[in-house]
């Protein structure tokens, strides 16, 4: 099975469904994603560009969109919590966009196209519905690829709680470096 790798890059489209002000709300975009042990840096598109960027380091979390002044946080979900109205699961996507994840009893998953869904420690429902072809999951090396196909479609849900509604993301990765 291929390692989880601290170090990645890749983009993808991102659907979310999210309530806001009581009514049912969707978001569609793009996305690339460069991660590395000391920090991540989200770029969100849409067709008429990028939308906003997001870097989370250990310290802090901080937030750029275009003619605003940047938004920092403590952490991302508090940082995107407060300006989008919901909570961007950074933390978690960093294992999930590997097919990783940190199952309710506390252990790690290891997702394949045949054990594809887990709850989360966090309560977040991830499936992976498909996956690359080995041939395509990049830098990863031949090696890596074959012993263990890469996520290409994820659906994530987080349901409703007294706190929060529910929170549905589909990311479709495209390309893998």
């Amino acid at each position: 099975m291929a390692a989880y790798r601290d170090t990645i890059a890749l983009n993808g489209r991102l659907t979310v469904n999210y309530q806001k002000d009581g009514k049912p709300e969707t978001l569609h975009g793009n996305f690339t994603w460069t991660q590395s042990p000391s920090a991540v840096d989200v770029t969100l598109g849409s067709s008429f560009g990028t939308v906003a960027k997001i870097r989370v380091t250990p310290d802090a979390a901080t937030l750029t969109q275009t003619d605003q002044a940047p938004r920092v946080a403590r952490d991302i979900d508090t940082l995107t919590a407060q300006s989008l109205g919901w909570s961007l699961p950074v933390s978690g996507l960093r294992e999930w966009l590997q097919g990783y994840a940190t199952a309710a009893d506390g252990k790690q998953f290891a997702a394949s196209p045949a054990a594809n869904t887990v709850t989360t420690r966090d309560g977040w429902k991830l499936i992976f519905v498909s996956w690359q072809n080995p041939d395509a999951a990049g830098a990863a090396g031949a090696a890596d690829a074959a012993a263990r196909p890469a996520p290409k479609l994820i659906h994530a849900v987080r349901p409703a709680t007294l706190d929060s509604e529910e929170l549905e993301i589909k990311i479709v990765i495209d390309a893998r470096g």
